[in-house]
């Protein structure tokens, strides 16, 4: 008997994951929820867990402990019906040297009744001019477009995507992110493993940064940046040495001056109160500029060294 949830707002649910192998803990006690509809991220460097999450969570693996439920499946027991609903870009895929890209397409289609649309995915993804080509004559890139439109030929009701921009081109990596918005808006909720801060940043409703199996933190870009790293940084060219003193303003907390650029980091109003400094003083930079604190703030602030990929 397949179980179901009751809540159908909630495609995933996770409790106190775990998966170790002997003494190494790859998953440590996980827990979330992803919603309908959702692009929800797993964002962290090689090694932090979020492969071996998702492939739990695929029916890949067994988790050690916990409670996992897909689309209201037990992905251990009812693995036959999940990955007729599911579709996944592994991180490692491969495929026979000569199979040709619309063989692929094809052969991944007729295992879904009545499905004949992979023409157009084969479309959407860039691979028209590769069609009759082998698989093994396709670059990095091209084998990573066909695993993502082979994931979804089946128009999954949750797709997993691992690493899915790895080896993309700077303008197939954006043309990649407009298709999984495209993706999410027909209803497809995307499951997206990433270590790229632009890609969670541009794409995800919500992602959860792990880091050595651990979850640490869980929200949306903008509450995660808001919450864990406060401080902006503004930047200007100055040469004279009659600047006035930042520190007064109780917003700022550093300033810095190399050479002849200054910098100055704070929170909340400080831009407001230091330009307005400077223009009393008779200082009017045309080149101030504002950074604005980013995911790998986040990070930085949550472990105390930048993510390494």
């Amino acid at each position: 008997m397949i179980n179901t949830i009751q809540d159908t707002s909630k495609v995933i649910r996770v409790e106190n994951l775990r998966k170790s192998y002997k003494d190494l803990v790859a998953v440590d006690d996980v827990s979330f929820e992803v919603s309908r509809g959702e692009i929800f991220g797993l964002l962290g460097p090689n090694g932090a867990g979020k492969t071996t999450t998702v492939e739990c969570l695929q029916g890949l693996r067994r988790c050690t402990s916990g409670k996992i439920s897909v689309l209201g499946l037990d992905p251990a027991k009812n693995i036959g019906e999940l990955r007729r609903r599911i579709g996944s870009q592994l991180q490692d895929s491969e495929l026979p040297q000569r199979i040709k890209v619309w063989e692929a397409l094809d052969l991944f289609a007729s295992i879904t009744p009545g499905e004949n649309g992979w023409r157009k995915l084969m479309k959407d993804w860039d691979l028209e001019s590769k069609a009759n080509a082998s698989f093994s004559s396709l670059s990095g890139g091209q084998k990573q477009r066909l695993f993502i439109a082979l994931a979804l030929v089946n128009h999954p009701e949750v797709v997993f995507l691992d690493e899915m921009t790895t080896g993309l081109d700077p303008v197939a990596r954006h043309g990649a992110w407009d298709l999984i918005k495209e993706i999410r808006a027909n209803g497809t909720t995307v499951i997206l493993v990433t270590h790229f801060m632009d890609e969670a940043e541009e794409l995800c409703d919500r992602l959860a940064i792990v880091n050595q199996g651990k979850l640490l933190a869980l929200d949306s870009p903008f509450g995660l940046t808001s919450k864990y790293a406060t401080n902006m940084k503004a930047a200007f060219s100055y040469e004279g040495d009659d600047l006035p003193s930042m520190e007064d303003i109780p917003q700022v907390k550093k300033v810095t001056r190399i050479g002849g650029t200054v910098e100055v980091e704070g929170i909340g109003s400080f831009v407001s109160l230091m330009a307005a400094k400077l223009v009393n003083h008779g200082i009017v930079p045309n080149d101030l500029r504002t950074r604005q604190p980013s995911l790998e703030d986040v990070f930085l602030t949550l472990t105390g060294h930048r993510i390494e990929v």
